[in-house]
């Protein structure tokens, strides 16, 4: 029997990605991912669970990309900035009952769950009826979660998790502000 090549579209799998971790990138490693898939005529769905409507580079650049990228911010801001955590919490769901649909709509190819860590290690929702859905989603949609503190469940679902570390941070370390560009 002849062994198909890894670039099979047979042997293809929609893959859950995972980036967590205390360093800075997660999110922007899941936007080039965006990007590269948008690139490739692949239709791609963005949820942003924290960042609310400030201007953020990155919509910027996915409007110019609108025949392939939707991208919807959702958060009410920074949820460790909040003074209203039920207000957090019905935005998170509402956010993720968007999620869901589209995660199961079959009309994307890559659906990016920006900072979900955070809405579950919160507690927003519960992780079961998150890991269910993500378990469940049609076998070609490729998923990415961001955000710190990703559940253990999740990573063990996961097909690749990479977990950023902090070496040396501007801010952190030399009191340096968030750079237009760079950070948003």
């Amino acid at each position: 029997m002849k062994k198909r090549p890894p670039s099979d579209p047979r042997k293809r799998k929609g893959l859950i990605i995972v980036n967590t971790g205390e360093g800075k990138g997660k999110s922007t490693a899941a936007f080039g991912v965006a990007l590269r898939a948008a690139g490739n005529k692949m239709n791609v769905f963005i949820m942003q669970f924290m960042k609310g409507n400030w201007k953020a580079g990155e919509r910027k650049s996915f409007e110019k990309l609108g025949d392939y990228v939707e991208i919807i911010p959702m958060g009410d801001g920074f949820t460790w900035d909040t003074q209203n955590p039920e207000q957090d919490q019905k935005t998170a769901r509402k956010a993720w009952d968007i999620a869901v649909e589209k995660l199961n709509s079959g009309n994307y190819d890559l659906v990016v769950l920006d900072e979900i860590n955070y809405v579950l290690d919160y507690g927003f929702f519960p992780l079961d009826e998150f890991l269910q859905a993500i378990q469940n989603k049609p076998p070609h949609v490729h998923v990415i979660c961001t955000g710190r503190n990703a559940p253990e469940g999740l990573i063990e679902l996961a097909d690749l998790v990479t977990e950023m570390r902090s070496v040396k941070h501007p801010f952190k370390d030399q009191q340096i502000p968030a750079q237009k560009g760079i950070e948003f």
